[in-house]
């Protein structure tokens, strides 16, 4: 029996609705599925959440209690990597909890929130209406920073909200896990390009083990750098997403760094990616278009 046909059994006092969108008629399927399912939402609060993730029954009480202040337009929930069995899986989630959450951390204390991040927002139905609706973004590849974005501009009050979400990111192998991360690189790459380049001073890891080889006398200055590598890493992993995979891999940071650094090298080149079994072109301006089926190479 399909997930929802269950759940709709399991809570029958919840009006609920199952709906088959067929294929959609432009690149991004996510963003028609929801274009489809706003049509039938009821409320003026929405919550758009991917299906790998996991909240505790209180989520819904805080986002809500967020919406309060009436500057608030759409909100953006930080998210706790939660890996499968699979080395590869455990590394990304890592550098999600490590790292990622921090660069989000550090815009907005340089920009203040002008983005959104997946995979859980919240939004007022007036303040997707006032973007354009769901498919103004329905061309780009990482339509969640582009809500939050097209938000911003349009004078739509972006929150980042204080509930933290549960990313169950599965156990997949290592060509899987790096077609992956690529076309996450290569995506924000031409979503924030300036902010992408700026990523080479976050590459403290890399850039310490560099300094070592080259200036072995300067390890001082290398070990610094490591050290506030870690602390930064902690804070962020142990100090706001109370993340217990960091606190029992914390000795594999190191590798990650440096995984995560060739990624940011290579998310430079290429254009093209693999996403559910379809191929596509990456636009400069972070549009993307199918140009076949089946997996791309990396």
């Amino acid at each position: 029996m399909p997930v929802a046909e269950r759940l709709q059994r399991q809570y029958p006092h919840v009006p609920t609705s199952l709906l088959v969108t067929g294929e959609p008629p432009y690149p991004n399927a996510k963003v028609f599925s929801l274009a489809r399912m706003l049509e039938r939402a009821r409320y003026d609060l929405v919550v758009m959440s991917d299906s790998d993730i996991r909240v505790t029954p209180g989520m819904l009480r805080v986002i809500a209690a967020e919406f309060q202040d009436a500057r608030v337009g759409l909100a953006t929930c930080p998210y706790r990597a939660v890996p499968g069995k699979s080395l590869w899986s455990v590394l990304e989630a890592l550098g999600l909890n490590t790292e990622f959450l921090a660069g989000v951390l550090a815009a907005r204390l340089v920009e203040g929130m002008r983005f959104a991040v997946g995979p859980t927002i919240v939004a007022r139905r007036s303040a997707l209406e006032r973007i354009g609706g769901l498919e103004r973004v329905k061309d780009y590849l990482a339509e969640d920073f582009m809500l939050g974005k097209l938000a911003a501009e349009a004078g739509v009050g972006v929150r980042l909200s204080s509930f933290v979400v549960e990313h169950h990111i599965g156990g997949t192998r290592f060509l899987e896990n790096l077609r992956h991360r690529l076309r996450w690189a290569r995506s924000t790459r031409r979503s924030r390009p300036a902010g992408y380049v700026g990523q080479v001073f976050t590459q403290a890891t890399a850039a310490a083990l560099a300094l070592w080889a080259a200036r072995p006398e300067w390890w001082p200055l290398a070990a610094s750098a490591l050290l506030f590598r870690g602390i930064a890493a902690w804070a962020v992993a142990g100090g706001v997403l109370r993340d217990p995979l960091t606190k029992r891999w914390w000795w594999l940071i190191p590798v990650q760094d440096l995984l995560s650094c060739l990624i940011w090298i290579a998310g430079f080149f290429g254009d093209r990616i693999s996403w559910r079994g379809r191929q596509y072109r990456l636009c400069s301006d972070g549009r993307f278009e199918l140009v076949g089926r089946g997996p791309a190479g990396v």
